[in-house]
Order: structure tokens, then sequence, then C-alpha cells
């Protein structure tokens, strides 16, 4: 994973903690709706993320495993 893609996923879900709290601040559901649905947006990014720095870590693997 990037680092770009790290801070950007960062910022989305950052983003989305201050848009939920605002919504609760001032009583506006629909406002703290989209920050819980963007959080849990940067969340599945970071997952898939996740997925596929582990898949090439075990591409890796067995391409070294391969060379002995």
């Amino acid at each position: 994973m990037s680092t770009d893609d790290k801070l950007e996923n960062s910022a989305d879900k950052l983003g989305g903690q201050a848009k939920e709290g605002l919504g609760r601040l001032t009583g506006d559901k629909e406002v703290e709706t989209e920050g819980k649905v963007q959080q849990a947006g940067a969340e599945v990014k970071q997952k898939i993320e996740d997925a596929k720095d582990t898949a090439r870590g075990a591409l890796r693997g067995l391409k070294r495993e391969g060379e002995d």
C-alpha cells in the first residue's frame, strides 16, 4: 500500500469522524450518517489495500521458494 493511499484513507476516516461529530452536535442525523458512511468506506478501502499487500507478500514468498 502506498503512503498516499494510507494518507487518503486516514483523511477520509478523520473527515468522517468530524462529520459524524458535527452531525451529533447539531442534531443533524443526515450529516451524522454521512460521517459514519464515510468512515466505513475508508475502513473498507483499508481492508482491501491490506489484502492486496498480503497477496503481494505471499506471491513474493512463493517466488523465493521457487528459486531455491
